[in-house]
C-alpha cells in the first residue's frame, strides 16, 4: 500500500499541465481559470476589534481587496503585490497540493496552510533579504523557529524570474513535505503554529495566497484530500529505521500479564468481551519509540502502559499510562483534561481535535527518553512533556512510578474492544 501511495502521487504530479487544463487524476481544481469563485480575501495578521460594527467594517474593507488587487487573466490569478490575501472558502486538513507561481525580483510571498504561515516564496536575488534567508531559495517553512527542521529549504530550487515555478506540497497532520520544481526542499518537517507556538498546527484551516510587495501570478492550482488509511500508511512509512515488530498478528507470543483477557482477531490485539487488565511485553525497555495503529469504537477506553513494572496499576505504579479514549463520547464530556486521548493520564493533558472518528484507524507514536515523553497522533504532536517536572496531579493522587527508568510496554484494557495493530518498537 505504501508503494502504491508513492507511485500515485509521483505520477499525478508529473502529469500537471503547463497551461490551465483538467486536473490530474484524483485532484480537484481550486481555481477554475476564469474567475475567483471559491475564494475570498482576508488578512489574518490584521487585528480585529471586538466592537461588532467596527469589526464588520474592516472585514467589508478586506473583502473589497478581491476587486482592487486581484484579477484573472489568461487563466492566471494575478496579484499586484498589495492588499489582503486570497483565501479558500473551504478549510482543509490532510492534503496534497499542486500549484504554480511566477513572481518578480524583490517579491516576497508565500502559501499559508491551514491558515498558518507559510511555505515561503522569495525574491531569492534580493541581497537586502539574504539576512532573512532569501539566498537559500523558496519552499522552506520560514515561520518555523530558528534551527527547526524545515525552516530553510534543503536546496535552492527556484527558476529564473520570468519562468513558472511548481510546488508539490504534502501535509498530513503537521508533517509537511515540499517539492519545488521536482526537488525536495522540505522533508517531513513539523510545521509550527505561528499564532500560538504552545499549540500544534490546527487540524484544519484554509489555504491562503500571500501578497507581499511584488506582483505574483498563480495557475494550475489542484488539491487532493488524503483519506485516513492512506495518511496512516504514509506516516508509518516515514517513521524512520530501526523499528522491530513486537506483535506477530497471529497470537500473543512475546506478551504476558492478562493474556487470558485479550484476544487476537483479524490481525489485531483487543480485549475479550467485558474483560481487561494489563497485557505487557516480556521484554523491558528504557528509552524507546513505539509505533502502532489504534482503532477506538464508540465510547472505547484503553491505555498504553509505559515502563510498567509488571504489577499494579499502569497509570500509577508504572511510569505512566498514555490514555486511549473516544474523546467524542457523551459519557466522557466532563472528564479532567488529563483523561482525554493521548494524555499522560492524570499528569499532562493532550491537545484535542486530532483523533479520527470512532471506528477509524489512527497512527500514533510515543517516544520516551529519560523523563521526557512525546506523543504524536496522526502526524501532529499532541503531548511534549517532562514528567519529572509535573507537580500537580489529578485528584491529588500521586504517581509513585513516574520516575521509573525501565519497564515493560503494554495495554491497560478497560473492558472495551479497542484494537491495536502494526505494533513496533525502536530502542532509542
Amino acid at each position: 500500500m505504501v508503494v502504491r501511495l508513492a507511485t500515485v502521487i509521483t505520477v499525478a504530479f508529473l502529469l500537471v499541465p503547463t497551461v490551465h487544463a483538467a486536473p490530474p487524476a484524483g485532484f480537484q481544481p481550486l481555481f477554475n481559470g476564469k474567475d475567483l469563485s471559491g475564494w475570498h480575501t482576508f488578512n489574518p495578521h490584521r487585528r480585529l476589534p471586538e466592537d461588532e460594527a467596527k469589526r464588520k467594517a474592516i472585514l467589508d474593507e478586506m473583502a473589497q481587496d478581491i476587486h482592487k488587487h486581484w484579477r484573472v487573466e489568461n487563466g492566471e490569478i494575478v496579484n499586484d503585490g498589495h492588499g489582503a490575501y486570497l483565501v479558500t472558502d473551504r478549510d482543509y486538513g490532510d492534503i496534497e497540493l499542486l500549484i504554480e507561481y511566477k513572481t518578480v525580483p524583490r517579491a516576497d510571498s508565500g502559501i499559508y496552510l491551514r491558515g498558518t504561515p507559510q511555505v515561503q516564496i522569495w525574491g531569492y536575488t534580493d541581497k537586502n533579504k539574504f539576512k532573512n534567508g532569501a539566498d537559500k531559495g523558496s519552499g522552506g517553512l520560514w515561520n518555523n523557529s530558528p534551527g527547526a527542521k524545515g525552516k530553510d529549504p534543503l536546496v535552492r530550487a527556484d527558476k529564473p524570474f520570468g519562468q513558472w515555478n511548481r510546488f508539490r506540497i504534502i501535509q498530513i497532520g503537521a508533517r509537511t513535505t515540499v517539492y519545488l520544481n521536482d526537488k525536495l526542499v522540505v522533508d517531513h518537517a513539523i510545521m509550527e503554529n505561528y499564532w500560538d507556538r504552545k499549540k500544534p498546527l490546527p487540524p484544519k484551516g484554509p489555504i491562503m495566497l500571500q501578497t507581499h510587495g511584488g506582483e505574483i501570478r498563480w495557475r494550475n492550482i489542484y488539491i487532493r484530500e488524503i483519506p485516513a488509511d492512506e495518511a496512516n500508511a504514509y506516516l508509518q512509512a516515514r517513521r524512520g529505521d530501526g523499528f522491530q515488530p513486537i506483535f506477530n498478528g497471529k497470537d500473543l507470543t512475546g506478551w504476558t500479564g492478562a493474556v487470558d483477557d485479550y484476544q487476537v482477531k483479524d490481525g489485531t490485539i483487543m480485549c475479550k468481551p467485558n474483560r481487561g487488565g494489563v497485557l505487557y511485553t516480556q521484554d523491558q525497555y528504557g528509552d524507546f519509540t513505539v509505533s502502532l495503529m489504534i482503532k477506538i469504537p464508540p465510547g472505547g477506553n484503553n491505555g498504553l502502559a509505559i515502563r510498567y513494572p509488571g504489577k499494579g496499576n499502569a497509570a500509577y505504579d508504572g511510569m505512566c499510562e498514555i490514555q486511549v479514549l473516544d474523546n467524542t463520547a457523551p459519557k466522557y464530556a466532563k472528564l479532567d483534561p488529563r483523561q482525554y486521548h493521548g494524555s499522560i493520564y492524570g499528569m499532562v493533558a493532550a491537545h484535542r481535535g486530532y483523533l479520527r472518528p470512532p471506528g477509524t484507524w489512527n497512527y500514533q507514536e510515543v517516544t520516551v527518553k529519560g523523563s521526557h515523553i512525546t506523543v504524536e497522533l496522526n502526524g501532529t504532536v499532541i503531548v511534549d512533556a517532562d514528567v519529572s517536572k509535573v507537580t500537580e496531579f489529578m485528584h491529588n493522587t500521586p504517581h509513585p512510578g513516574k520516575d521509573l527508568t525501565v519497564g515493560h510496554f503494554g495495554f491497560a484494557g478497560h473492558r472495551d474492544p479497542v484494537q491495536f495493530k502494526d505494533i513496533a518498537i525502536r530502542k532509542e
